[in-house]
């Protein structure tokens, strides 16, 4: 198949730091070629793929301090797939709205995998465009009546995250994600203090939460029991899952997947979260983490969590959550909506043939 991958512009393919959905573009990607598939990947200039890349910009929007009005650069990136659409069986977008008017336009499939949770508004515009397939990454996330053609989940390469057996001494609990709100930190913290445990946090603050992490996040850091390690690379993120006793998920917002828990338990390391979002369909209760329904019954889980068996939680990982898991249910998808299309043609041209036969019967 010729498949057009879009990915956001504002990370790097797979990115160099945070950045779940490029990161699951970059494994989609580059085992789509690796199966014998023609992909062009539409992303950043600076990323790395086994595809052949088209860059509307030649770095991360998010890295160029030039970059006023990113929004400018993604429509001109729209522009620029849609324009080539006739080269391509289908197009794979995972850059949201963006698409959706302009997929309508052309001949070539469209599918989406949505990659966020539904606002107000944004549902308004993607119920203007119902028809089109859609992908969500788990069942909780499809709270808007879309054309749903399957629920992939994200994957990892499990090779990348080694296996610890035993937590690291001092123990320590983990958090890993964006310094926003609805990720939680700041209940992370109040865990951490209300179970008397060292707490290890990282990941990035973006400009829209540095009142935020000024405010709510920052005054409770005190190097000793909650450790702030800013934004990490690869290698960063796996050693502080892997060697923590448990990873914490204490969101505030329906999640759509979480790639956190995925990569926390693949190391061996079990997840506590809240019950918002994809997390029951992630976390498997009582065998890999615990769900909970408050932040306090998530710090009283703990001594719990902490008997759990960690080559389970790997297991589940490998038998669930990984790259080739998840490009097995892309491609099915791929190839059901080019049937589909085959089909609808076929019945098309066979009933303008019959039309057309019609015109030469003389009443």
């Amino acid at each position: 198949m010729k498949i057009a991958q879009i990915a956001p512009l504002w990370e790097r393919v797979p990115p160099s730091t945070y950045g779940g959905i490029e990161l699951v573009v970059s494994h989609l990607t580059d085992e789509l070629v690796r199966r014998g598939h023609d992909v062009t990947l539409f992303a950043s200039g600076d990323s790395q793929t086994l595809a052949r890349l088209q860059a509307t910009h030649p770095r991360a929007l998010r890295l160029d301090p030039n970059i006023k009005e990113g929004m400018m650069y993604e429509m001109l990136q729209a522009s620029e797939v849609y324009q080539q659409a006739e080269e391509f069986d289908i197009i794979h977008s995972h850059v949201g709205m963006w698409s959706l008017a302009l997929a309508n336009m052309v001949s070539t499939p469209t599918v989406h995998t949505l990659h966020g949770a539904f606002t107000n508004d944004s549902s308004k515009v993607f119920t203007l465009h119902r028809t089109q397939p859609y992908i969500s990454i788990s069942d909780a996330q499809r709270k808007a009546d879309l054309n749903y053609v399957s629920t992939v989940y994200n994957g990892i390469k499990i090779q990348d995250y080694p296996f610890v057996a035993e937590p690291k001494e001092p123990p320590y609990l983990a958090f890993l994600g964006r310094f926003s709100p609805e990720k939680g930190p700041q209940h992370a913290i109040a865990i951490a203090k209300q179970a008397g445990w060292r707490l290890k946090m990282a990941g990035k603050v973006d400009v829209v939460d540095v009142k935020f992490f000024e405010k709510e996040i920052a005054p409770l850091i005190d190097g000793k029991q909650i450790e702030y390690l800013g934004e990490v690379d690869h290698a960063a993120k796996v050693e502080l899952l892997a060697n923590a006793s448990i990873t914490l998920f204490p969101i505030t917002w329906r999640e759509p997947f979480g790639l956190v828990m995925i990569e926390s338990m693949a190391t061996g390391t079990p997840v506590i979260g809240i019950n918002m979002g994809s997390v029951p369909e992630v976390i498997a209760h009582g065998k890999t983490g615990f769900v909970c329904q408050t932040y306090e019954e998530m710090a009283d889980m703990i001594p719990a969590a902490l008997e759990l068996n960690r080559q389970t939680c790997r297991e589940y990982v490998e038998n669930r959550f990984t790259v080739t898991q998840m490009v097995d249910g892309y491609e099915a998808v791929y190839e059901q909506i080019l049937k589909d299309r085959t089909q609808k043609n076929g019945l098309i041209h066979a009933l303008k043939t019959s039309l057309e036969s019609l015109s030469f019967v003389k009443l």
